[in-house]
């Protein structure tokens, strides 16, 4: 990085002509999902990206840092889960606890219920935040782009977002209609070191008004390999699709689709693998959004997104008898809804002032049953909120931004009261009763954005957020076999409150791009897994006396992260119509508790960096990423070493004539992951210990678009 930063400041291998072609040739880069504060236009077609293949994508006219995963990224790495395609950005990793199935991304060191995952603007609904052997049903291959977006922007979403936002952006719900009438893609592609094949295709057509979408997708993988050998019980399958239909009129659009997702996948390492432990997530989601611009009147936008799902899946393992069967079984049946209305601009004696009012609806209910059962009893959650943003432009180039959201907030479950050394009193139970908590949690931010000279933008971002617990950190209270732990939750758990600031710089044109992040935040009642340091079975009366699980107990502690995120690309030489270059990244976060004892689960520091070409359709790629050594590890948590992961690319994007192959272009290449065949551990994961992630991998891989 420090050689990146260093070549800028000199004259470029390439003069000034060559900066401004790329100045030139490179579009701003643009999101949906940041703010309701947008354009009066209706809903552009979600292509990912119009930025050349290999260009590091940087958004530069939002206050909050945005990572974005274009659609050509998309294909190329052919990711399975969100956590496999967003790893490797600085800031974000993954909990790896099946690699390829359940991967849940990790933002700034926090995950589950503090990261929402989203596509299109409404939630996922699924049970991944339960637990982290819970796969998230969205396959990458059939979203347009993957947007994370941090800081003051979750407000939008919920104080659950406190971490962050993770959106799959797609057109299942079609907002616009084909230039030619129709346009579509297949893809597909091989991994060596699971024997991983794939393919997925989607189609967008529309004519008079009316547009239809259509996608589907098929994975399958066997067990992986590793340094040390094949991963045990690390298999993996997948498929789904979808269908939306859409009005498509001269103000706006809406519609509605229906998509289906259903899995079956192993979990690896210990106990897991010896009981052939598996698990099939399956849903059906229903989705309906739109907007309306108005003629005249106080409000230039209108928008809505609706959602609803029912989700089931079963872990089925050997039980001690030998005999394979359903050992624990969870629903999820959820629905939500958001409104915006974005008033007209207001002029003031300082600037124009835009802003939105939203207001935003759910209801959750999970259940669980079979050996399960007692982990979480039926539990009735309900939120109702009000937010406003609102953003003023002062002039020169700088612009502030302020928001607010209130919300009103119910978890119902079954409370249950266990000894305060969590150790079983011989002859009695825990009493458990019916108990329903309620919360207000209030939320607030503040942010200020400065073009400056050479295309640099610079944003600071100070905001107060407060989120309730969810049901499961209140009222779990038993065994999950899948990740073999005994979880305890505390129904007296206070709100836990955030307070963040963040400062940013950026560059997104000419021949160097440059995406970096500062930021602090304090905790007050951070709510976390504490390991106790006691064994159970599945049992509460045989904890202390049985060997099987982990007994880790929802606790509440003033917690202190502090981190940073940097992305960097140059530009050094022309060739053709594009260049060579060199790349480079660096992330960490450092996350202690009041007393100076370290938060479990943190994510290593990280630094990476390599060789790039992009020219006439070619694209070509050195990278190594350093992991170092995690030595700062909570108590009864265990060093992580520390890898490398030598990554290389070669691929070739041409035109090709319809009549005769049936496409318009076609990309094809070679992909290596893990070419120094390091043994990989994830020190974020629950499994880092029992699992190594893959080994050397070669991927092929062909898209075909039309």
């Amino acid at each position: 990085m420090r050689a990146a930063l260093g070549l800028a400041a000199l004259p470029l291998a390439a003069g000034p002509a060559a900066a401004e072609q790329a100045a030139a040739t490179l579009p701003e880069l643009t999101v949906t999902s940041v703010s309701p504060v947008q354009g009066r236009s209706a809903a552009a077609p979600a292509s990912g990206s119009t930025l050349p293949y290999g260009v590091l994508p940087v958004v530069t006219d939002t206050f909050s840092p945005v990572t974005v995963v274009t659609r050509d990224q998309i294909l190329r790495d052919q990711p399975r889960t969100l956590g496999d395609a967003l790893a490797e950005r600085p800031g974000i990793s993954a909990s790896t606890y099946a690699p390829g199935a359940a991967s849940r991304p990790i933002v700034r060191g926090l995950d589950n219920a503090r990261v929402r995952i989203q596509e299109n603007g409404v939630g996922i609904q699924d049970v991944s935040e339960l637990g982290e052997d819970h796969g998230v049903p969205i396959n990458p291959l059939v979203a347009n782009r993957i947007e994370v977006i941090r800081g003051p922007a979750t407000l939008r979403y919920g104080s659950q977002a406190i971490g962050g936002v993770v959106s799959a952006e797609n057109n299942r719900v079609p907002s616009f209609i084909p230039v030619s009438g129709y346009a579509g893609q297949v893809t597909t592609g091989y991994a060596s070191v699971d024997n991983g094949r794939l393919a997925a295709a989607t189609v967008d057509a529309g004519a008079d008004g009316v547009a239809f979408h259509a996608d589907g997708f098929r994975t399958a993988a066997d067990s992986y390999r590793t340094p040390a050998g094949i991963q045990a019980n690390s298999a993996n399958e997948s498929q789904g699709g979808a269908v939306g239909l859409s009005r498509v009129f001269e103000r706006g659009f809406v519609g509605v689709s229906f998509s289906h997702y259903d899995a079956l996948y192993q979990i690896p390492g210990g106990e897991a693998a010896e009981s052939r432990t598996r698990l099939d997530p399956r849903q059906d989601r229903l989705l309906a959004r739109g907007e309306y611009r108005p003629e005249e009147g106080p409000f230039e936008v209108i928008r809505f997104w609706a959602g609803g799902s029912v989700y089931r899946h079963d872990e089925r393992g050997l039980a001690e008898d030998g005999i394979d069967a359903v050992r624990a079984t969870f629903k999820n049946r959820e629905a939500e809804g958001r409104l915006e209305l974005q008033h007209v601009p207001v002029a003031t004696g300082l600037g124009p002032l835009t802003g939105a009012l939203g207001v935003q609806s759910g209801r959750r209910e999970i259940g669980t049953s079979g050996e399960a059962g007692t982990l979480l009893a039926p539990t009735d959650s309900r939120s109702n909120a009000i937010y406003l943003f609102e953003e003023l432009a002062l002039g020169n180039g700088l612009r502030l931004q302020a928001a607010g959201r209130a919300e009103a907030a119910r978890a119902a479950g079954t409370a249950t009261l266990f000894p305060a050394d969590y150790l079983p009193v011989p002859g009695e139970d825990p009493v458990s009763q019916a108990r329903r908590r309620h919360f207000a949690p209030k939320s607030a931010s503040f942010g200020a954005l400065q073009e400056l000279p050479g295309g640099f933008v610079a944003s600071l971002n100070g905001s107060y957020v407060e989120r309730a617990p969810t049901a499961f950190e209140l009222y779990s209270r038993g065994a999950h076999d899948a990740t073999e732990t005994f979880e305890i939750g505390d129904p007296n758990l206070k709100l836990e409150r955030a307070r963040t600031i963040e400062a940013s710089l950026r560059r997104g044109i000419g021949p160097l791009r440059l995406d970096a992040t500062g930021y602090v935040t304090r905790y007050t009642g951070f709510i976390y897994k504490r390991a106790t340091g006691i064994r159970c079975g599945d049992d509460f009366a045989s904890c202390g006396s049985d060997d099987e699980l982990q007994q880790v107990v929802y606790s509440q502690r003033n917690a202190t992260f502090t981190g940073a995120e940097i992305g960097a690309q140059l530009d050094l030489l022309p060739l053709g119509d594009g260049f060579a270059g060199i790349e480079a990244q660096y992330d960490f976060v450092r996350a202690q508790f009041d007393d100076g004892t370290y938060v479990p689960r943190i994510p290593p520091h990280r630094v990476g960096g390599g060789l790039f070409l992009r020219a006439d359709g070619w694209f070509a790629r050195v990278n190594l990423l350093h992991a170092f050594a995690h030595t700062e590890v909570a108590p009864l948590e265990t060093v992580t070493p520390g890898w490398n992961d030598l990554r290389a690319e070669i691929s070739r994007t041409a035109p090709v004539d319809p009549a005769v192959f049936g496409a318009s272009e076609i990309t094809f290449g070679l992909q290596g992951r893990n070419l120094l065949d390091d043994r990989i551990r994830n020190s974020a994961s629950f499994k880092k210990d029992e699992i190594l992630l893959p080994g050397r991998s070669v991927r092929l891989f062909l898209t075909a678009r039309f």
